[in-house]
């Protein structure tokens, strides 16, 4: 029986029901890992193989010879980091540049900065010499959806320029037209220059492949269902089939975690549902009378952003949040909202077929930025990505190697993102905030 204590209910986390997205019917790497059968010891347990904790597992097993070995609920990718929309690109925190500064100080921005450049260049590195995953043209496109946001997007143009030493290109409504990337209801655009698109199933099970040839042990369909510590020190983690001990244990289960996978992790983490639709193949005919045929990464400036790219095959991915749950019933829900919310920036596009409708979780903290560190005495977690795992995800994995290790070999973390993350109010009650919250920012959306 399924011990763990989560906030959604149960059908969000049945992994034997296979995510019906699009990357799936794409993803012709497989990577079949066993079940944990036996009992046996590790100097390093990693619960969660998603891209936290299988860079830190590859990294742990090429790089420091330690004997690792990762738990995985379901199948090798059937978490967020297999059904995501496959943006590798800057983000991790909900905090505004502004805002960081404002709350941590400058230096902390541009270390904030060096970690996201860190994660994103870690990605290319592992594309470019050893997985195999449909990395596309680079630079991100952020879309004004009001003329006060197109204002806010040359001051972030300057800050962005002061901060990294990088170039943001400003492109008005008509340029957005004449490069490809006419949007309705958009007035203007910033393209952040270094992000890309990747296939995000295939970028995991890349990393699940090279971490089992690297020495790590790969366990699937095994999920943790308790931790203790032992008078030793060791962890003690049960499993449905078998018990791991390990001196050393990461938690990187990020949206997926549970209450009590350890106690610790209780109230620190909201998970959130993001939807993601793919259309079926658009002519090209059509595509050029809507004016979108980039295949550049996209979203827009609302608090509850729009998400979307054009797919090699000329379909277009689009996401957005929604729904305070996973069930059935807000499946079908969200089917119809995020097809409304397309259809209106799409126009276009409207007698386009929905081929593919999926959703997942996303994961948030009550500061608004990630976490890497210590819970306690050998436990360690990275999570609250905030729905840029691709880049942060790779980083935290690599970063979580080196401080089990005693190593330093990624840039180290901002102050702010090794901080504990404090617990949300009433913290039972957290995913009830999530339909005030949603019906606010999409007044202020609106406005």
């Amino acid at each position: 029986m399924d011990e763990l204590n989560r906030i959604y209910a149960r059908y969000a986390y049945d992994t034997t029901d296979q995510v019906p997205s699009y990357w799936q019917a794409t993803c012709n790497a497989t990577l079949d890992a066993p079940r944990l059968n036996t009992d046996r010891s590790v100097d390093v347990a990693i619960i969660g193989a998603g891209y936290t904790g299988l860079n830190a597992a590859l990294r742990l097993a090429r790089g420091f010879d330690r004997e690792v070995a990762v738990l995985e609920a379901g199948a090798i990718g059937w978490g967020a980091s297999g059904r995501n929309g496959g943006f590798c690109g800057y983000g991790g925190s909900k905090l505004s540049d502004a805002k960081i500064v404002k709350k941590y100080g400058p230096d902390q921005l541009e270390k904030f900065y060096d970690v996201q450049h860190a994660g994103i260049e870690a990605v290319r590195l592992h594309l470019d010499t050893e997985i195999a995953a449909d990395k596309t043209l680079e630079g991100e496109l952020c879309l004004a959806h009001s003329r006060l946001q197109a204002r806010y997007l040359t001051k972030n143009a300057t800050g962005f320029k002061a901060v990294t030493g990088l170039e943001g290109k400003l492109l008005s409504h008509d340029e957005l037209k004449a490069t490809g990337q006419n949007a309705d209801h958009m007035f203007g655009g910033l393209v952040y220059p270094k992000g890309f698109g990747i296939h995000p199933l295939k970028y995991v099970i890349g990393l699940a492949r090279l971490a089992y040839e690297s020495g790590a042990s790969l366990y699937a369909h095994t999920p943790a269902i308790k931790i203790e510590r032992l008078a030793s020190g060791t962890f003690s983690i049960r499993t449905k089939y078998a018990t791991l001990l390990a001196k050393t244990l990461l938690i990187a289960t990020n949206g997926y975690s549970a209450e009590n996978l350890p106690d610790g992790m209780k109230g620190r983490y909201l998970p959130v549902v993001s939807h993601i639709m793919v259309t079926d193949p658009i002519p090209d005919a059509i595509l050029q009378v809507q004016g979108w045929t980039s295949q550049m990464l996209a979203f827009d400036t609302r608090t509850l952003l729009h998400y979307f790219r054009l797919l090699p095959d000329k379909r277009l991915l689009f996401g957005m949040r929604g729904t305070a749950d996973i069930t059935p019933r807000s499946m079908r829900l969200m089917k119809s909202m995020v097809r409304r919310d397309f259809d209106q920036m799409f126009p276009c596009f409207r007698t386009i077929p929905t081929a593919y409708h999926w959703g997942g979780l996303v994961c948030l903290t009550r500061s608004l930025t990630p976490f890497i560190g210590t819970l306690a005495p050998g436990l360690h977690a990275a999570f609250g990505y905030h729905g840029n795992g691709i880049a942060m995800g790779t980083y935290a994995g690599q970063r979580a190697a080196d401080d089990i290790a005693g190593a330093d070999t990624v840039p180290s973390p901002p102050d702010f993102m090794r901080k504990e993350p404090g617990g949300f109010p009433i913290a039972p009650l957290r995913r009830k905030y999530l339909p005030l919250a949603y019906f606010y920012y999409g007044i202020m959306d609106r406005i």
